[in-house]
């Protein structure tokens, strides 16, 4: 393929990856909490290691998306807000740039056969909320390491050296390094499995192992990432079973991407078998790779993106020897080309780049109302509004928890707010335990209706997604009401009492 068409192909991919970045209309809960993360690391020169945003009780704060934090807030700073949709496309881009090369690797046709990885586009952004998500740099680097290991395959063991060093960025930018350790070994298996040298992957992991410890919090760290990949967590909707009843009918596309994949999968093995010392050619360290990748994505949501990733580094070519003889009109890649230029162009001129305000999915005028009304004191919120709550409320406010679970708080925590919700037997007793002095409500929870009736709390705001309340004899005569200027929050989305100095 000419250099010429290889731009046209990744500058196509960019400006896909770019529009569906802009398209997307919902916050990732935790984003606040990474700002204030990576704040207190600009402003104070350390990583925070104790939480202060909480009025319950806490433990270290495990953040293992420090540095990934500081990232973003470094974007935030100097850039504005819409770098951090940049940043996105540009990580994802990374992705699927890395994996492409890949396959070139591994594949004598072509590399650039676009509609692959508009498919694979399709099922991986089902897992990616707005503007940025921290694991976006794990599934990058996991897909560096199989580029390298790839190469090391071939020969190029001067590559491996630079394996530490990553880890050493890694394990200091998202906790999904363990993902990149797993790989090595799967990598040393496979080649085992291959009769083919295992031992340099080995090593590799022996000597990454130590560089592990070179973290904020030294090996008690590494004993919080051990807890936090095999603790169970029934109730986080991103880490359930993609066949759970909550997410039978959820990432369709995916799912009928994983079914494709499978199906071609399964037809080129089954022509494999058909050949003489089939077993012998078979590259075991591919399917020990795949097998393990669908497991995870079928066990969590969340592990979806390593699945894609392997699909198109090591199935890309399977699937294309299935469909190689169908003959397509010559001019097919310039109509896709053309559609993709044109709906991208599309987007950019009729939509305003910069973030979404995320209306439908935060309690932005509940807590503007708060703000306004100077209602201070302990804060009872769901915990994927928990960061937002503090980014916008800190000092004058503190929350029961957030979506820093794991990291921060007790395995007690969430279950008894999920009771509560619930009214589930002895469902109050969060709030004899963790009296609050205001509650935010989502409308859809079971509990709602039972605190609207109750005789100690009253409902002072009612807005679209979730109201507010207040003990019964706390009440004012009279409130502010906030404002239903759309554009006053857009404009004020990263305004934060927050400050370190």
């Amino acid at each position: 393929m000419s250099i010429k068409k290889e731009i046209i192909f990744y500058l196509a991919i960019f400006l896909i990856i770019l529009t569906f970045s802009m398209v997307t209309d919902s916050f990732d809960y935790d984003l606040w909490a990474r700002l204030i993360a990576g704040m207190g690391f600009v402003e104070t020169g350390h990583v925070l290691k104790a939480d202060f945003l909480s009025y319950t009780p806490v433990h270290t704060w495990w953040d293992h998306e420090w540095g990934a934090g500081t990232i973003f807030y470094l974007c935030l700073k100097y850039f504005g807000g819409y770098s951090l949709i940049i940043l996105q496309a540009l990580l994802i881009f990374g992705i699927f740039f890395t994996a492409s090369r890949i396959v070139k690797m591994r594949y004598n046709g072509s590399h650039c056969n676009i509609i692959f990885y508009f498919f694979s586009l399709m099922a991986i952004f089902c897992t990616l909320n707005n503007p940025v998500r921290s694991h976006l740099f794990s599934f990058l680097f996991f897909t560096v390491f199989i580029y390298i290991f790839e190469k090391v395959k071939r020969g190029n063991n001067k590559l491996l050296f630079a394996v530490p060093v990553i880890i050493l960025f890694w394990n200091n930018i998202h906790g999904g390094v363990v993902s990149g350790m797993g790989l090595m070994l799967m990598y040393a298996l496979g080649e085992f499995l291959n009769k083919k040298p295992f031992a340099k992957y080995l090593i590799t992991f022996a000597v990454s192992c130590p560089v592990m410890l070179i973290n904020p919090w030294g090996w008690d760290y590494i004993k919080f990432l051990l807890m936090a990949n095999t603790m169970k967590r029934p109730t986080i909707v991103e880490w359930m079973n993609i066949f759970s009843p909550y997410q039978m009918g959820r990432h369709i596309r995916f799912k009928v991407f994983m079914i494709a994949v499978v199906i071609a999968e399964l037809i080129s093995f089954i022509k494999k078998v058909k050949i003489p010392d089939w077993y012998k050619n078979l590259d075991k360290t591919k399917y020990i790779i795949i097998f393990t990748t669908l497991y995870l994505s079928i066990a969590h949501v969340k592990m979806i993106p390593f699945f894609v990733i392997a699909s198109i580094c090591f199935i890309y070519e399977d699937f294309y020897a299935l469909v190689q003889n169908i003959k397509l009109p010559q001019w097919k890649d310039n109509a896709i080309y053309g559609v993709v230029f044109v709906l991208s162009f599309l987007t950019f001129f009729t939509k305003e780049f910069s973030l979404p305000v995320g209306f439908n999915r935060y309690p932005v005028k509940e807590v503007e109302f708060i703000k306004q009304n100077k209602l201070t004191g302990k804060i009872f919120a769901s915990f994927n509004y928990g960061s937002y709550v503090s980014y916008k409320l800190y000092p004058y406010n503190l929350i029961y928890m957030d979506g820093r679970y794991e990291e921060v708080y007790y395995d007690y925590m969430l279950p008894l707010q999920t009771k509560f919700y619930l009214v589930l037997p002895d469902w109050n007793r969060v709030m004899e335990i963790f009296p609050a002095d205001i509650i935010i409500l989502d409308k859809e929870r079971e509990v709602y209706p039972v605190i609207l009736k109750s005789k100690d709390w009253k409902l002072v705001y009612e807005g679209e997604l979730s109201s507010v309340f207040v003990p019964a004899d706390k009440v004012k005569d009279k409130y502010i009401m906030p404002t239903d200027d759309m554009d006053y929050y857009k404009n004020h989305l990263f305004d934060t009492f927050i400050r370190f100095k």
